[in-house]
C-alpha cells in the first residue's frame, strides 16, 4: 500500500524562512525542512494499480503558475486543545483553482471527494497537550519577504517511522496553462 498526498513544495528560500521562524514552544514536535509542505489534497493509503492511476491522472491538470507569499500563523485544534501550528499564505485565489482541479483529477479515477474545508497552509509544528502557550506564536507578524512563484505541484508518498513522517517525491507536475 502507498500513503499519498499532493502538495505544492515551498522554494528553499521560503523553507529557510520558515525553518528561522520555528521555535519557542516547549513540548512542540518542529517539521524538518524535508517535512514543509502545502497539501492540496491527502489521498491516504492506496494499492499500486490506484497509485498508479493518480500519478498518471495528475498529469493532466493544468493551470498557469501564480505566486503566493506567506502569510500569519495560526492553529488547528483537536476538542479545544491545540494540536498543528501552521503558517498561513496569501492570495489563494489561483491556489483554490489548483486545488479543484486536483481534485478533479483524482474523483476521476476512483478517490472519494474531500469532505473537509481547504485551508491552505504549511505545517510548521505538532502540538500535543504538553506543548507549552501558543498564542505568542500566533499573534506574531506574519513573515515578511517577497512572493515565491509557483510553478508546479508533486505527489508524495508519506512513509510512517518512529522518528516521524518522511516524505518521497513520486512524480512532480509543471504547472502550466492547457494549450
Amino acid at each position: 500500500m502507498h500513503r499519498l498526498f499532493v502538495a505544492i513544495e515551498p522554494p528553499p528560500a521560503v523553507r529557510d524562512r520558515l525553518l528561522a521562524a520555528m521555535g519557542g514552544i516547549s513540548g512542540s514536535r518542529w517539521q524538518r525542512d524535508d517535512q514543509l509542505h502545502l497539501t492540496l489534497r491527502f489521498i491516504g493509503e492506496v494499492d499500486r494499480h490506484t497509485a498508479q492511476d493518480i500519478a498518471a491522472a495528475l498529469g493532466h491538470v493544468h493551470a498557469a503558475p501564480f505566486d503566493l507569499s506567506l502569510g500569519g500563523f495560526g492553529v488547528f485544534d483537536r476538542r479545544g486543545v491545540p494540536d498543528a501550528l501552521w503558517c498561513g499564505v496569501t492570495p489563494q485565489d489561483a491556489l483554490h483553482g489548483v486545488y479543484n482541479k486536483v481534485a478533479q483529477a483524482l474523483v476521476r479515477v476512483g478517490v472519494a471527494p474531500e469532505t473537509r474545508a481547504f485551508h491552505p497552509h504549511i505545517t510548521l509544528a505538532r502540538l500535543g497537550r504538553r506543548s507549552g502557550p501558543v498564542e505568542g506564536f500566533v499573534t506574531a507578524a506574519p513573515l515578511a519577504g517577497r512572493p515565491f512563484r509557483v510553478d508546479g505541484f508533486v505527489l508524495y508518498e508519506s512513509i510512517l517511522s518512529q522518528d516521524g513522517a518522511f516524505y518521497h517525491a513520486v512524480e512532480r507536475y509543471a504547472l502550466a496553462p492547457f494549450q
